[in-house]
């Protein structure tokens, strides 16, 4: 059974008004346990409002959100412990610090669950270590850090709580090359350490084809294409239409093939492109 699922969801925004708009349609979505999955789409194609649903932060105009098999607006219990369970992290998460010291930031989701101090301390410490924010760091004022490390101690707050799905939104947007390999990093030793469910929205096409077990397409509100990595990067026209880059490795891949160069249309990293071209000077198969 899908840990996270999604049926017929939509939202509206303004009901009712002059600037009614429909963000997300008729969404169909699931998320097993342990699954990384990544969400893409241009810019306005409804990824951050989808997002808001799993975890309850927006409630559907129609459609059901479940967690775990159950509805996540049953009741007020339900709809804190989901709150609890699938954490989200927004864009420029940093923005949200608020805390005199980073350590009470980091301790702000497990205080408001009620933990005993003992294990708030225990989480603060394992959650600091997983995003590399070294033990003197957490006595500092958030504002004191560098933009790195406000972006990781923002994570750190979710994760935390021990989310079993933790969700986000452009993680690693305004984060120099060191920055975000850093913070893809810190995702998947949370993802590994908890057989946590990852949903990464990005358009960081090169990181997101080397992590993920699969994706989902947004245009317009709706979801328009689903599959692996090797699936969806190999409709590179067809992520083009939609304002969207497939990986390097998948253009250069469909650019050679236009010449005449005999690759399989399924090469969507770096990695797998050396390969198959090492193959072809060794003098190998025909298809690489």
């Amino acid at each position: 059974m899908a840990l996270l699922r999604t049926e017929k969801l939509t939202h509206t925004y303004s009901v009712g008004t002059p600037f009614e708009r429909v963000a997300i349609y008729d969404i169909d979505f699931e998320a097993e346990p342990g699954e990384y999955i990544g969400i893409i789409g241009a810019t306005g194609s409804g990824k951050s409002t989808f997002i808001q649903h799993l975890n309850a932060l927006l409630k559907p105009t129609s459609g059901s959100v479940y967690y775990d098999g159950a509805n996540v607006f049953e009741s007020k219990e339900k709809l804190r412990d989901v709150r609890f369970k699938v954490g989200l992290v927004f864009q420029y998460p940093e923005y949200q610090l608020f805390e005199t010291t980073v350590f009470e930031d980091i301790a702000f989701g497990p205080k408001n669950m009620g933990l005993p101090e003992d294990e708030i301390k225990a989480r603060v410490l394992e959650a600091a270590s997983f995003v590399g924010l070294d033990n003197p760091l957490l006595e500092k004022s958030p504002f004191e850090l560098s933009g790195g490390e406000k972006r990781r101690a923002a994570i750190a707050g979710v994760i935390s709580m021990h989310p079993r799905v933790l969700i986000l939104d452009e993680p690693t947007a305004g984060l120099d090359p060191q920055g975000q390999a850093e913070i893809i990093k810190n995702i998947s030793d949370y993802k590994a350490a908890h057989n946590a469910t990852v949903i990464l929205v990005t358009h960081n096409m090169d990181e997101i084809a080397r992590r993920v077990d699969r994706l989902v397409v947004l245009s317009d509100g709706s979801v328009i294409m689903r599959g692996s990595p090797a699936e969806v990067f190999s409709k590179t026209e067809q992520l083009s239409d939609l304002g969207l880059a497939a990986p390097k490795a998948s253009m250069i891949s469909a650019r050679l093939r236009s010449h005449g160069i005999n690759l399989n249309s399924d090469i969507y990293t770096i990695k797998q492109l050396r390969s198959a071209l090492a193959k072809m000077r060794q003098g190998g198969a025909k298809n690489a």
